[in-house]
């Protein structure tokens, strides 16, 4: 069995290092896309993971293969597209280490992910199925990945979801709403930025944003908050971990090192409402800590840290 099995996007974040004497940027060839980096950021915390997902026969797509394979992530379900290129997304960072993305794609590799390229085997032998929203932007990739949220529920698996939101690959924001609730009735467990909360339940009040999205059948909801932790809701139970401080090297990859961390606590249990309230707080303050550390580096990947850091506290 996997723990973890996460289905998307898998593409190359160029992202911006610095600029030289004569103003020009310059930018690094990180490996990203949301759910490979979750895969890598559970995997390096001791989860047993894989990734179903579509490169280019490129440089950069065996370069994706190696990043994955060199960090534990299973890639039998990796396929390799001989037409379309890996995915480019070009990750900008202001002063404050924000982020800011241009992408490259479309068509691109990981977007021709079809659902013939989604191994059932592999779905029945892992614990939890994720998946994000990114890869509902466009066909046959959105058709691919819901049929592989939906046959995961159907064989029992745990369902987690981020709908994090990028503004350019949608046609418009109304699009981009609907698209990114459909999945909602077939989610476990869902994890929102305090920016995605008020654009899927039109408030951006912590308590009642997560109740409607409860009222859909998710039973656990983190919000992350940034430097200030995160806020739950599980079931009726609500509550606030506290974040915990550091340098800002940039923020590239903090959520997925959150959400891979937190999920590679909890998946042992067969059902998320049987999740007691003080393993979930002790989860979500672990998981803290580790995207604490990814975001006092640089990059997404490269910047993920070992389980020996989180539990020893190193930030």
């Amino acid at each position: 069995m996997f723990d973890i099995t996460s289905i998307g996007e898998i593409l190359i974040d160029l992202t911006q290092t610095g600029v030289d004497e004569r103003g020009i940027h310059q930018y690094a060839a990180n490996p990203g896309g949301a759910p490979a980096n979750l895969a890598v950021a559970a995997a390096r915390l001791g989860a047993r993971t894989a990734f179903i997902g579509k490169v280019g026969q490129d440089s950069y797509g065996m370069f994706l293969k190696h990043c994955l394979t060199d960090h534990g992530v299973d890639v039998t379900a990796l396929r390799t597209d001989p037409i379309q290129h890996t995915t480019l997304a070009v990750v900008s960072v202001d002063e404050h280490g924000e982020r800011d993305f241009t992408f490259y794609r479309n068509p691109s590799a990981d977007v021709n992910l079809t659902v013939t390229d989604v191994p059932e085997a592999l779905l029945a032998s892992s614990h939890v199925l994720h998946f994000g929203s990114v890869s509902l932007t466009a066909e046959p990739a959105r058709s691919a990945t819901l049929h592989a949220a939906k046959r995961a529920r159907e064989l029992g698996r745990i369902i987690s979801y981020d709908p994090n939101y990028r503004a350019r690959l949608w046609r418009s924001e109304e699009e981009a709403i609907a698209q990114m609730k459909a999945p909602l009735p077939l989610v476990d467990i869902l994890k929102v930025s305090d920016e995605e909360l008020p654009l899927l339940t039109g408030t951006d009040d912590l308590a009642k944003g997560t109740r409607i999205l409860a009222d859909t059948g998710v039973k656990l909801i983190l919000v992350t908050l940034g430097p200030n932790g995160a806020f739950y809701r599980h079931g009726d139970k609500t509550g606030h971990v506290p974040g915990v401080p550091c340098q800002v090297g940039d923020t590239n990859g903090a959520g997925d090192t959150f959400f891979g961390a937190l999920l590679s606590r909890l998946c042992r249990y067969d059902r998320v409402d049987e999740i007691p309230l003080d393993v979930l707080e002790k989860a979500i303050a672990f998981a803290n800590r580790a995207a604490s550390i990814t975001t006092s580096r640089h990059g997404a990947i490269p910047a993920m840290p070992t389980l020996d850091e989180v539990t020893t506290g190193i930030v």
